[in-house]
This record gives structure tokens, C-alpha cells and sequence, in this order.
């Protein structure tokens, strides 16, 4: 009676805690929740649970995309005055790099930061670009809040993505004093336009801009209405995404958001 009392036990703990009691099996997994856009794989049993002998599911980052870098960023707890963390900057073309700071924005999409650049170098063949360092994407969702506040060459404010460095990636861009919306491949600092949309673009005025790169589909969208839908095949592999001007353009950016498709 005592033998069979103290093997009772065990049953009895274990339907206290979960109903019937539960058998180990070798062969069991453990599921394990991963981050948007990340894909699961199975660990070895060398990996297994302590007590357990199940595989741990392990996380492992999804083709062209890093899984620390989506944003969005909207600048708002980075300091006045100084360029934002995580960010780089480079130079297409010719004249100054470009200066590019975080202020303050009282009439920001959120505020109250925004990123700015701020160097009106007029130098027509110039495109200063600032990219978020840690970002890898192939296919995405690429959107920003941008405002066109001067600029006598040009007023154009840009996303980029595929960003392999500051020569070459692909570029969507609205233009104020043009009065359109393009796309174009930038190959070994070669800006070359294949696909256009003219309408009303207004300097001092803070618009979307936003782009779903498939593939080699490219679809455009301007204050939330499609603008362009286009093919191109020149880069077809992860990069980076981030933000563009052109010559004198002073443009303010804010809410940069990328999300993979």
C-alpha cells in the first residue's frame, strides 16, 4: 500500500497542474514565437531543453532583411543639433557630402524631431544620402514623411533601397520645382530615370512618399495615391534603405519606415 501510494503521487501532482498527465516523448518540439519577418528553424537535439530531449526552435533572420533594423525612425528621441545614431552618409556625384542634423520640428508628421538636410550647395550633379547602417532588405515596404523647404536647383526629397553603397542603388523621388515623381537605378554614381509621373508636388508642404519593392516590380505612391508601377532588374539583391536629395535642396524627413514584403 505504501509502494503504490508513493507512485500515486506523481500522477496526482501532475493532473493537479494540467489535467492527465503528459508522457516526454524524444521526438517533441518546442514552438517557439518569432518576430515578424523572421523564419524558424529547428535546432538539433544538442540544443534541447534541459530535462526535456526536445529540439528548441531557433530564429534565424528572413532573406534581405535584418531583424533589428525595420523602424520606423521619426527621430524624436535623438538630440537636436547632431546627426542621428544608426545612420550613415555618403555623397553621389560631385560638391560638399551633405549636412545632415536632427531639429526640431513643432509642425512634424510626429514631433518633435525631424531629420534634416541642410547644406544648400548648389552643385547640380550632387546627392547627398543617408542610410540606416544595420538595414538589409530586398523585397519591402519603404515609406517617409518629407517636406521640400528650399531650394533654387532643385527641391527634390527621395527614398532609397538596395543600397549597395553611395553609387549605387534604386531611388524614388518627389521634385517641387519639377513637379514630378521618378524612379531611377543609380549604377556606379549613374542616375538613370525609367519611369515618371508628372502632377503637383508643393514646396513647404510635408507629403508620403512610399515604394513596394517585388522583385523587379517597383510600385510608387505620392500622398497615398499610385503614382508609378515599373520594372527594372539592375539590382537584385538586399541593401539598404534611407533617404535622398539632390543639389540645393534643404528637405526635412520624418517617419522613415520600412517593412519587407
Amino acid at each position: 500500500m505504501k509502494t503504490a501510494l508513493l507512485f500515486a503521487l506523481p500522477l496526482l501532482a501532475s493532473c493537479k497542474q494540467g489535467g492527465a498527465p503528459t508522457v516526454e516523448s524524444s521526438t517533441s518540439q518546442v514552438a517557439v514565437v518569432a518576430p515578424s519577418g523572421a523564419a524558424l528553424s529547428t535546432a538539433s537535439t544538442a540544443n534541447a531543453l534541459p530535462g526535456t530531449g526536445a529540439p528548441v526552435a531557433t530564429i534565424s533572420e528572413a532573406p534581405g532583411q535584418s531583424a533589428n533594423s525595420q523602424g520606423p525612425w521619426n527621430f524624436d528621441t535623438e538630440k537636436a543639433g547632431a546627426p542621428p545614431s544608426g545612420f550613415k552618409f555618403g555623397r553621389t556625384g560631385h560638391g560638399r557630402e551633405g549636412r545632415w542634423s536632427v531639429i526640431a520640428a513643432p509642425e512634424a508628421p510626429s514631433k518633435p524631431n525631424v531629420l534634416a538636410q541642410l547644406d544648400a550647395d548648389s552643385t547640380d550633379y550632387r546627392f547627398p544620402v543617408a542610410f540606416v547602417d544595420e538595414s538589409s532588405f530586398k523585397d519591402v515596404r519603404l515609406s517617409v514623411a518629407c517636406k521640400p523647404i528650399s531650394g533654387n536647383v532643385d527641391q527634390g526629397c527621395g527614398l532609397v533601397w538596395r543600397l549597395r553603397d553611395a553609387d549605387n542603388y534604386y531611388l524614388t523621388r518627389a521634385n517641387a520645382l519639377e513637379d514630378n515623381v521618378n524612379l531611377y537605378h543609380v549604377k556606379d554614381g549613374r542616375r538613370i530615370q525609367f519611369a515618371g509621373w508628372q502632377g503637383k508636388v508643393a514646396s513647404n508642404v510635408w507629403h508620403k512618399l512610399r515604394v513596394d519593392a517585388r522583385a523587379e516590380r517597383f510600385e510608387v505612391y505620392f500622398d497615398e495615391k499610385k503614382v508609378l508601377d515599373a520594372k527594372d532588374t539592375t539590382f537584385v539583391t538586399a541593401g539598404k534603405v534611407g533617404v535622398w536629395t539632390k543639389a540645393d535642396s534643404v528637405i526635412q524627413f520624418d517617419d522613415l519606415s520600412a517593412a519587407p514584403l
